[in-house]
């Protein structure tokens, strides 16, 4: 079992920059293949970036591509997301999640998350 911890979010202006850091328990961080979600108020939770056990694999949305970063640090135990370039339809709440299998887009085949980070970005 583990548990995510996520942390910096916060308001950032548009065009700025923030990164968010997912930190999880146990020795076995390395065995998940990790993600990053968001869910606006109203609207349903989706897939931002995800990453491989290894980190040589990476997927994002396409709303995000070429701004946001997905990274890991297995000896640290630690996601991280680096978005620059922010928009205000980037606001949401960000959760990481971990899974044991391959990971990737699908928001069901994770079977850990953490309790989210909000992310506001003004305009």
């Amino acid at each position: 079992q583990v548990q995510l911890v996520e942390s910096g979010g916060g308001l950032v202006q548009a065009g700025g920059s923030l990164r968010l850091s997912c930190a999880a328990s146990g020795r076995t961080f390395s065995s998940y293949a990790m993600g990053w979600f968001r869910q606006a108020p109203g609207k349903e939770r989706e897939f931002v970036a995800a990453i491989s056990r290894s980190g040589a694999i990476t997927y994002y949305a396409d709303s995000v591509k070429g701004r946001f970063t997905i990274s890991r640090d297995n000896a640290k135990n630690t996601v991280y997301l680096q978005m620059n370039s922010l928009k205000p339809e980037d606001t949401a709440v960000y959760y990481c999640a971990a899974d044991l299998g391959f990971g990737g887009r699908t928001m069901g085949v994770y079977d850990y998350w953490g309790q989210g980070t909000q992310v506001t970005v003004s305009s």
